[in-house]
C-alpha cells in the first residue's frame, strides 16, 4: 500500500482517507443493529491492531517512559472510538463528527493570544448554536458523548505527538492499538456475546477496521512525509462536511439548511485556525 499511496499526489492521499474513514463510519452505523455500538468498537479495534501487529511487528523492548506513552495513547484512542460510537448511535453522522471536531480546533487555538483566533472561537460557537438549533432536537446525550469523543481526540493529538517522538514508524501506533483494543473488546464481548461471531459480522468488522483505521492511518503517515502539517490540518478541516455527504449518499440522513450552514461554520473555523497556526 505504501509503494502505491508513493505516486499519489500527496492531498490526494488526505482527501482519500478522509473518504475512508467516513465510509468506514456509514458502514459501522449498520453493524449497530446486531452487536451494537460496543460491539462495533470491539470489532474495529481488534481487527486494526491485528492487522497493524502483521504491518509493523513491534518490538516490545521498548524504554519504560515510552510504555507509558503508549498505554496512555491506546487508552485514549479507545475511550475516543467508544464516546464516538456511542454518539453516532444517537446522532447522524455529519453532526456527530461536526461536534467531535471541537476537540481539535480546541488544541488548535489554545494558548492562543491572536485576535485572530477569537473569531474563529466565535465563528464555531455560532456553527454550535445553529446545530442545536436545527431541524428537530438533538439527543441530548448523543451530544455530550460527541463532546466527550472530541475531548479524547484533543487528547490523542497531544499524546500522539509523544507517541511520535519516543517511538520509530508504526510501531508505537501497533502496540497502542492494542491497548485500544484490550479496553473495547470485553465491553464489546459483554454486551453483544456470541453475535460478534456471525461471519458476515466479522467480515463487517474488518471493513470497518480497514477502513476506519489502518487504511486512513498509512495514507496519513504517507501524506505527512511529504506536505507540512499545517496543510495536512487544513484538508483534514473538511472531515464534518465529508461525514455529512456521506451521511447523506450512504445512510439517508438529510440536515435541515442551518445545520449545514453549522458544519461549513466549524469547518472554516477549523481551516482558519490550523492555517493560523
Amino acid at each position: 500500500m505504501t509503494a502505491l499511496a508513493g505516486r499519489i499526489p500527496a492531498a490526494s492521499l488526505v482527501l482519500l482517507g478522509i473518504l475512508s474513514v467516513q465510509v468506514g463510519s456509514a458502514l459501522a452505523k449498520q453493524l449497530f443493529d446486531e452487536v451494537g455500538s460496543f460491539g462495533t468498537v470491539a470489532l474495529r479495534l481488534c481487527f486494526a491492531a491485528a492487522v497493524l501487529l502483521a504491518l509493523w511487528r513491534p518490538s516490545l523492548r521498548i524504554e519504560r517512559r515510552a510504555w507509558t506513552v503508549v498505554l496512555t495513547y491506546g487508552l485514549v484512542l479507545g475511550l475516543m472510538n467508544l464516546c464516538f460510537y456511542l454518539s453516532l448511535d444517537r446522532l447522524p453522522l455529519g453532526i456527530a463528527v461536526t461536534i467531535e471536531f471541537l476537540g481539535p480546533l480546541a488544541v488548535a487555538l489554545a494558548g492562543s493570544r491572536r485576535w485572530l483566533d477569537g473569531v474563529w472561537v466565535l465563528l464555531a460557537g455560532g456553527g454550535v448554536v445553529l446545530l442545536m438549533e436545527g431541524r428537530g432536537a438533538l439527543d441530548t446525550v448523543g451530544v455530550l458523548l460527541a463532546l466527550a469523543a472530541g475531548a479524547f481526540w484533543g487528547l490523542y493529538i497531544v499524546v500522539g505527538a509523544a507517541l511520535g517522538r519516543h517511538t520509530t514508524e508504526g510501531n508505537g501506533l501497533a502496540l497502542g492499538m492494542v491497548v485500544a483494543a484490550a479496553v473495547a473488546v470485553p465491553v464489546g464481548v459483554a454486551d453483544s456475546g456470541t453475535a460478534l461471531l456471525e461471519p458476515w459480522v466479522l467480515a463487517a468488522g474488518l471493513g470497518v477496521a480497514l477502513l476506519s483505521s489502518v487504511i486512513p492511518y498509512t495514507l496519513d503517515l504517507e501524506a505527512l512525509r511529504r506536505m507540512p502539517p499545517r496543510v495536512f490540518g487544513i484538508l483534514m478541516s473538511l472531515e464534518p462536511a465529508a461525514a455529512a455527504l456521506i451521511g447523506l449518499a450512504l445512510l439517508g440522513e438529510t440536515l435541515s439548511w442551518s445545520q449545514w450552514v453549522a458544519v461549513l461554520c466549524v469547518v472554516a473555523a477549523s481551516a482558519g485556525a490550523t492555517r493560523g497556526a
